[in-house]
């Protein structure tokens, strides 16, 4: 997976294409990412004691890494990713050639 947390994304497929956001939170033994201001659910909450009205609450819902592509810092479009050293480190770079980390 060559998708880390605060990466910026684009969605390539699904209800959310063409959406643009952040990357929250990657979970690589799934293969699925969280992304800010993606596939928000509307969750209920039951009244507690806190909360004697209840509540609504918006999640974000994990999706699969393969429906996101990372955004080139040069092109500002979507790109693959390949692996490079620049300097002498192992660095992710755009199809464009720009260092990504």
């Amino acid at each position: 997976m060559n998708i880390k947390k605060g990466d910026k994304v684009v969605v390539i497929s699904g209800a959310d294409k063409g959406k643009e956001g952040i990357v929250q939170r990657v979970y690589p033994k799934l293969n699925k990412v969280v992304v800010e201001g993606v596939n928000v659910h509307k969750r209920h909450k039951k009244p507690t004691q806190q909360t004697p009205e209840g509540s609504v609450v918006d999640i974000y819902v994990p999706f699969d890494a393969s429906n996101v592509a990372l955004i080139d810092p040069k092109t500002k479009k979507a790109t693959r990713v390949h692996m490079g050293t620049v300097k002498g480190k192992k660095v992710r770079l755009a199809k464009s050639g720009a260092a990504l980390d």
